[in-house]
């Protein structure tokens, strides 16, 4: 009686200071259930090694057990069958404990079919309405009663058999699935009548569902005699694996003269030719069908299939197997060769009949001597390429510039691209012999444009002497049909003549920037390669090694090992007899000179350092001086030169490699 009163107290409750009736889902203290107390479980508890710590709705997503049942429905109102056993499917869905039940459609069922129970969660049968079903109510050839209707449960599948495995459940064997009387009585029926009217069932599904898609490839030739020119015809033929259908198509040729029409032979199976000739239209039918009382019976007939085809013409088609390279195939009276198949055909024979020989038979006549176009010479008018231009099409468009060059060879930073010569006019006018001009040359378009600079009492005004533009080379025709040379980047080099619209010109001398483009372009500038100007050299020179050693020694009497550039040029130029250009001199002298290390100033060396940081943004400062301040180990202050280039290295410095190695040095 105590535990009584102790339960029936814990029931009640306050609610704004009314006692009310909790309910029997109210454990006592602790969360402990009172003496008599049964919990009734919310959901499915999973066996902690099965699910995880995460929620249901994540450690259970489109996870669901699925079971084969079936269900007996009454049937009152009909004599032929007392019952129907309906089957169907039981979804448990372990996310949230929800059950769906489906029937598949039947045809022809005239029952409304699909979804009997939608997902939702079902309780149990009276008297513990209260609960829900868990996965522990589920198990192979047991039954289950949802909202009075009662399933049997008689397979599952392989997923749901392990689940319920590793939950703990021991499964039944699977029962046996009834067939529903009433249907198999049905079946019966229909696999006992005999179609009223002719039917001949042809499957084609598989073979095109197999070989939709793929089709071989044949090029042919007609050789059509009966024409006026006894032209031949270049066809491409199209056999369709999917129905066994040809279609041919015309190649052809530009300018033929010939209508284009876009097929030669429609889609179709291709009969092949019967020795008799042509079939009467008619003659050949799908099927034939035989009239059993003829005019017995008035004016009416009973007609069935002659399933033996008694009197049937039957006709050949083409097949894959009948079409191979060297086959002459008769299309309507049309005698065709098939030359060549694609790679794909090959393959498939290859395959399919083991076919390896493919040799093609040659089918296309020689193409005609290609006729050499001839452009009418220059006008005067304008530019050559737009001249040109307007022999090209009826619409002249302006001539195309090297765009990419441009981009590649303009102006970039530092990087001007443009090469500069001092030059003097050949001239025997000695006033114009004191005269000096800077040649440019612009690399992103090939242009010239000449400077003289103003020099004092001279009594010639400087300036631009040459406008920019691209300059021809002399003795050449004007009014020709071939395009002009131009002067290009090749023809400049210390020591060269150009002549400049009747203007002779000596290239005495380069700045610094174009010694260094050359030789850095060496495979482009013959005249600044060190290995061809050696090469040059020891063809002239290694006859006489032994008077060249000579003349050297003789040069430097104090055995310094250095010598002055003007006495290595006579020295040059002695033993090679002028073979040698003065570019080419000078290129040798450059390569063998001894450059003195001017001193560098360091503030400015550490502002240039600063700028090409700030610029790209470089901020492990930190981190830079603490790698430096572990990798001195002695704590002395100073670390040996290749290891902090390798530490710089090692964080991307942002800096040139010269920069970078001068910085290290000072």
């Amino acid at each position: 009686l105590g535990k009584e009163k102790f339960h029936k107290s814990q029931l009640w409750g306050y609610c704004n200071n009314v006692a009310m009736l909790i309910g029997e889902d109210k454990p006592g203290i602790g969360g402990e259930p009172l003496p008599g107390q049964k919990l009734k479980p919310k959901h499915t508890v999973f066996p902690r090694e099965i699910a995880s710590d995460a929620p249901a709705w994540v450690a259970f997503d489109k996870q669901v057990l699925s079971f084969d049942a079936y269900f007996e429905e009454e049937v009152p109102d009909k004599n032929q069958e007392l019952y129907r056993i309906r089957h169907c499917k039981i979804y448990f869905y372990l996310e949230d404990d929800t059950i769906q039940v489906v029937e598949p459609q039947v045809k022809n069922s005239g029952i409304t079919q699909g979804t009997i129970i939608r997902r939702h969660r079902i309780p149990l049968p009276p008297p513990n309405e209260d609960q829900f079903y868990t996965v522990d109510h589920f198990n192979i050839n047991i039954e289950v009663i949802l909202y009075a209707r009662r399933y049997r449960i008689v397979d599952c599948d392989e997923f749901t058999k392990n689940f319920l495995r590793k939950m703990g459940i021991r499964l039944n064997p699977p029962a046996c699935r009834p067939d529903d009387p009433y249907t198999k009585e049905r079946q019966k029926i229909v696999d006992s009548m005999k179609p009223l009217r002719p039917y001949e069932r042809l499957d084609t599904l598989r073979q095109f569902l197999e070989y939709d898609g793929h089709v071989l490839r044949f090029f042919c030739v007609w050789d059509d005699q009966e024409s006026m020119f006894h032209d031949t015809r270049q066809l491409v033929l199209h056999y369709y694996l999917s129905d066994d259908t040809i279609e041919i198509k015309e190649m052809i040729p530009v300018n033929s003269g010939r209508d284009t029409v876009p097929l030669f032979l429609r889609r179709d199976k291709l009969p092949k030719y019967a020795p008799t000739g042509l079939y009467q239209p008619g003659t050949i039918t799908n099927r034939t069908v035989l009239n059993v009382f003829g005019g017995l019976v008035g004016n009416k007939g009973r007609y069935i299939l002659d399933n033996r085809k008694t009197g049937a013409v039957h006709q050949e088609f083409y097949k894959d197997c009948d079409l191979r390279i060297g086959t002459v195939i008769n299309v309507w009276g049309r005698k065709i060769i098939l030359c060549d198949c694609d790679e794909f055909t090959k393959e498939y024979y290859r395959t399919k009949y083991g076919i390896t020989d493919f040799t093609p038979i040659p089918y296309k006549a020689p193409p005609p001597p290609e006729v050499e176009k001839k452009f009418p010479p220059y006008t005067g008018f304008g530019s050559e390429e737009d001249s040109l231009c307007s022999c090209l099409s009826l619409l002249p468009k302006p001539p195309q510039k090297d765009f990419k060059k441009f981009m590649e060879k303009d102006r970039n930073g530092l990087e001007s691209n443009i090469l500069r010569f001092l030059a003097k006019l050949i001239t025997d006018n000695p006033i114009d012999k004191e005269r000096k001009f800077i040649i440019s040359y612009f690399l992103s378009d090939d242009t010239i444009s000449v400077f003289e600079p103003m020099q004092r009492n001279t009594g010639i005004l400087g300036g631009k002497f040459l406008e920019r533009g691209r300059i021809k080379k002399p003795g050449q025709e004007l009014f020709k049909s071939e395009p002009s040379e131009y002067f290009k980047a090749q023809n400049l080099f210390v020591g060269a003549r150009v002549c400049f619209h009747g203007h002779n010109f000596l290239l005495v001398d380069a700045d610094e920037y174009a010694f260094n483009y050359m030789e850095k372009h060496a495979n482009e500038f013959s005249m600044a390669d060190i290995s061809l100007i050696l090469k040059k050299l020891k063809d002239v020179a290694e006859p006489c090694s032994r008077e060249v050693k000579q003349m050297f020694a003789a040069t430097d009497p104090h055995h310094t090992k250095v010598m002055e550039y003007d006495s290595f040029r006579n020295l040059i130029v002695n033993i090679t007899n002028g073979t040698l250009s003065e570019h080419e001199i000078m290129t040798l002298g450059r390569c063998y000179s001894v450059r003195d290390d001017s001193e560098m100033d360091v503030h400015f060396l550490l502002a240039v350092a600063q700028e090409q940081l700030k610029k790209k943004n470089f901020e492990n400062f930190g981190q830079l001086s603490a790698v430096f301040v572990y990798n001195d180990r002695e704590k002395c202050g100073v670390l040996p030169h290749e290891m902090c280039r390798t530490i710089c290295k090692s964080f991307r410095l942002p800096l040139a490699d010269d920069l970078l190695q001068a910085l290290l040095n000072m």
